[in-house]
């Protein structure tokens, strides 16, 4: 067993360095990730490929739910949305960084002695320039505030296990039936498997498999500031679980803990 996965991350190194050879490296992507699990490549070496490497996964509720189906284990998924939300980070802080440079208002004109920025500033000593005439600095990279006010979409009743979890969990958050007041939106899905007749009956097994996963997005700037997946095998209480487990690790993101 050890020398048949020796050989397939040497042909992994191989085709890798093909790729290099050849030209830019292609994106990992969600076929990518169940493709190589498929091939039974052990989950830390995926998580490392998922790190070293660019990537272009597909965190929609459908695509976690793929994932799933294809054997894809929580840990590499986490790994996914980790990277994918460090890049959605990147983009959106880039994006405010270039809204926040001084704008020429006459570039072809490079002798003017006037220049337009964000905020107009006369022309004064340095020492006498006021708070209120520097331009504004860059905000940080965005964080979900305690306290801030969330609406949980339909979810065909998971929302309803979701919202006691927020609060059995006392996650930092004010839940709202109004989306138009919330800060942040919370959609998702939620998959259930119920035993069979046979095992119910010869021998009595009443627990059931769930998969659940949620995206958490500021409604201002459309940011993905949470993602969590889970897949609970042989519970009992089904969704009420799964529902929990998210609502943990979000308290726990809020906290800085995650």
């Amino acid at each position: 067993m050890q020398l048949v996965r020796m050989c397939v991350l040497c042909a992994l190194i191989v085709w890798t360095a093909g790729f290099a050879a050849a030209g830019p490296q292609k994106s990992l992507t969600n076929i990518a990730i169940i493709e190589m699990v498929a091939a039974k490549l052990s989950e830390q070496t995926i998580v490392t490929a998922i790190n070293s490497g660019t990537s272009e996964f597909d965190t929609s509720a459908q695509g976690l739910i793929a994932l799933t189906n294809g054997g894809v284990s929580e840990n590499i998924i986490s790994a996914m949305l980790a990277v994918a939300k460090q890049k959605a980070d990147k983009k959106a802080a880039d994006s405010r960084a270039a809204d926040a440079r001084p704008v020429d208002a006459n570039p072809a004109d490079s002798k003017s002695p006037e220049r337009k920025t964000l905020v107009d500033v006369p022309p004064t000593s340095p020492s006498k320039v006021s708070d209120s005439q520097v331009a504004p600095t860059i905000p940080a990279i965005a964080r979900i505030v305690p306290g801030s006010k969330v609406y949980v979409e339909k979810m065909a009743g998971f929302e309803t296990y979701l919202n006691a979890a927020l609060a059995k969990k006392k996650v930092q958050l004010v839940p709202v039936a109004d989306e138009g007041l919330a800060d942040y939106v919370i959609s998702g899905t939620s998959q259930e498997k119920r035993p069979g007749w046979a095992k119910i009956v010869f021998m009595g097994n009443l627990h059931s498999d769930n998969a659940a996963s949620i995206t958490m997005v500021d409604r201002k700037t459309s940011t993905i500031v949470f993602a969590y997946a889970v897949d609970k095998k042989s519970t009992l209480h089904g969704q009420q679980t799964t529902a929990e487990a998210c609502a943990k690790h979000l308290q726990a993101h809020i906290e800085g803990r995650e």
